[in-house]
């Protein structure tokens, strides 16, 4: 999976330990134990995590009630800001009623 740098660092640090996607054909193939390999996009450095779990939802709207959002990829400084709406630059909401979404619950390392 493809990210971008903020992200990615915050995978590696073990702070994001959910990564948030569309439950389309390519997520609903992912199993517990499964290994995802990361790929940070702007410097093409990898990193796998082993799936530790896969919370599926209807909506982000559902999601964001029920994850901690601190482990998706907020921190203190932008938590209170949250919103499910932050999820449509990236998938739309048609998209999301035809598959759902996914939070996919990642192992903190690999070691």
């Amino acid at each position: 999976m493809k990210l971008h740098s903020t992200p990615f660092e915050m995978i590696k640090s073990g702070k994001k330990t959910f990564e948030l996607r569309l439950y389309d054909e390519k997520r609903q193939k992912i199993k517990v134990g499964d290994e995802i390999i990361f790929t940070n996009t702007v410097n093409g450095e990898t990193l796998n995590r082993a799936v530790k779990d896969i919370h599926k939802f209807e909506s982000f709207c559902e999601l964001y009630k029920s994850l901690p959002l601190l482990k998706c990829g907020y921190t203190v400084d932008n938590v209170d800001s949250a919103s499910p709406l932050d999820m449509e630059k990236y998938y739309s909401i048609d998209e999301q009623k035809t598959f759902g979404v996914v939070g996919i619950e990642l192992c903190s390392d690999n070691g």
